[in-house]
C-alpha cells in the first residue's frame, strides 16, 4: 500500500485505541487542549511501554498516524496497522517511502506521531534521532511533546513492557513549539541544532510531567 495513509483509517484507529486503553487501563489525560485543533502537527512521544502508541492514539484529541517500525508488521497485525493509517518504517536505512508518506500526512494537515528515541527504552528522551527534526523543519509543523507515564514495576504485570492492567497511566501533552530557526534551512548543521532544541524541550516537558503527576 503506497500513497498517503488513510485519515479515515486513523479515525478508526483512534476509536479502537479509546476502547482498548480505557478498557484495560485507567488513563488520566492532562493538557490535551494544547494539541492544535487543526493543521499539521507532530506529536513526539517518550517510549517506555509497549502501549505508548495505542495509549496516545486513544487519548489524543485528533486521529494520529504513527511511524511504526516494520518489525511490528507481522502476521495479521501488518494489514491492520496499514488499515488504521499507520506508517511502516524500515529503520535500517533511509526509508524514502516512509518519509514521503509521513510528509504527506503533514502536507494534508494531519497529525503525525513519532517516537523520537527510535525504540522502546528508558523513555527519557536521552538519545534523539534526527528524523523528528527533519520532519518538523521540512514541513514547518509544530511539535507537541507527550509524556506517557505508567508503572514500570514488574509487580502486577502480566506482560513484560506493559503497565499492570487497570493501573493508572498518565498522558501529559505539552505546549506546541517550532523546532526550526525560522530560516527553513535543512542543512546537517541546522538539523543538528534543531535536534538539540527539540531534546531540550522534550526533556523539560518530561520533568514537568513527572512533577505534575508525582511519578
Amino acid at each position: 500500500m503506497s500513497g498517503t495513509p488513510s485519515p479515515k483509517g486513523a479515525a478508526v484507529g483512534r476509536r479502537i485505541g479509546i476502547g482498548l486503553m480505557y478498557g484495560l487501563w485507567k488513563p488520566r489525560v492532562l493538557g490535551a487542549w494544547k494539541v492544535p485543533a487543526s493543521g499539521p502537527v507532530i506529536l513526539a512521544v517518550n517510549h517506555a511501554h509497549n502501549i505508548d502508541g495505542p495509549m496516545v492514539m486513544g487519548t489524543a484529541p485528533r486521529p494520529l498516524h504513527f511511524l511504526i517500525k516494520k518489525e511490528a508488521y507481522v502476521g495479521p497485525l501488518g494489514p491492520f496497522l496499514e488499515g488504521i493509517g499507520q506508517v511502516k518504517v524500515d529503520r535500517t536505512g533511509t526509508d524514502r517511502t516512509a518519509i514521503t508518506r509521513a510528509l504527506g500526512v503533514l502536507e494534508r494537515g494531519g497529525a503525525l506521531g513519532i517516537f523520537p528515541e527510535g525504540t522502546r527504552g528508558e523513555g527519557d528522551f536521552a538519545s534523539l534521532r534526527a528524523g523528528l527534526a527533519y520532519f518538523a523543519v521540512r514541513s514547518g509543523a509544530p511539535i507537541v511533546p507527550v509524556a506517557v507515564l505508567g508503572s514500570t514495576e514488574a509487580r502486577g504485570r502480566l506482560v513484560k513492557g506493559l503497565p499492570p492492567l487497570k493501573s493508572r497511566v498518565d498522558v501529559v501533552f505539552g505546549s506546541a513549539f517550532d523546532a526550526g530557526d525560522g530560516t527553513g534551512r535543512r542543512t546537517r548543521t541546522a538539523l543538528d541544532q534543531a535536534t538539540e532544541r527539540i531534546q531540550g524541550r522534550l526533556t523539560a516537558h518530561l520533568a514537568d510531567a513527572k512533577r505534575l503527576t508525582g511519578r
